[in-house]
């Protein structure tokens, strides 16, 4: 069932909101703490956050029919990055978004993976699996946090509403 854009919109913009909020979080940690490995897949704090903001620019490049950049380079690596070029992402998603009607959201982007795969899918299903997988891995973070005895900030889209 497609969405309509303005409901991508929103949920995109949620997205943000929960990213940023996990970033500011990540600056109360120590060096140790953000880089403390939990033997998942993008093992740190860090790791997990960097691999989501790497997605999160690679999905939009693909969605304003660029090539892929580089999903992510060490310089990455870094909250002052997380902090600077996330945001920029994500307004690159909002000034995307603010144009796409309901019937764009509806058509289907040719795209390839990492991998060089060829796809095709509907735009408003990859922009939903933007906001999944960053969920996902906000998820994530927010165990690692609860496991050095810190409290993540509220992240469910339920305080985001009550929020605005």
């Amino acid at each position: 069932m497609p969405l309509p854009a303005a409901d991508l919109r929103d949920h995109l913009a949620y997205s943000a909101w929960a990213s940023q909020r996990l970033v500011h979080a990540a600056t109360e940690l120590t060096e140790s703490e953000l880089l403390r490995d939990f033997q998942t897949s993008d093992h740190t704090v860090l790791g997990t956050l960097v691999h989501t903001f790497a997605a999160d620019r690679v999905w939009l490049a693909r969605l304003q029919k660029l090539p892929n950049p580089p999903y992510s380079t060490p310089a990455d690596y870094s909250l002052n990055v997380l902090q600077v070029e996330w945001p920029r992402v994500q307004h690159g998603w909002g000034d995307l978004l603010k144009r796409t009607t309901d019937e764009e959201a509806c058509t289907a982007l040719i795209y390839q993976d990492l991998r060089g795969n060829t796809w095709k899918q509907p735009v408003w299903q990859l922009i939903l699996h933007v906001v999944n997988h960053a969920t996902h891995h906000r998820g994530q973070v927010s165990g690692f946090l609860r496991a050095m005895g810190r409290i993540p900030p509220p992240l469910d889209l339920v305080a985001y509403y009550r929020q605005r």
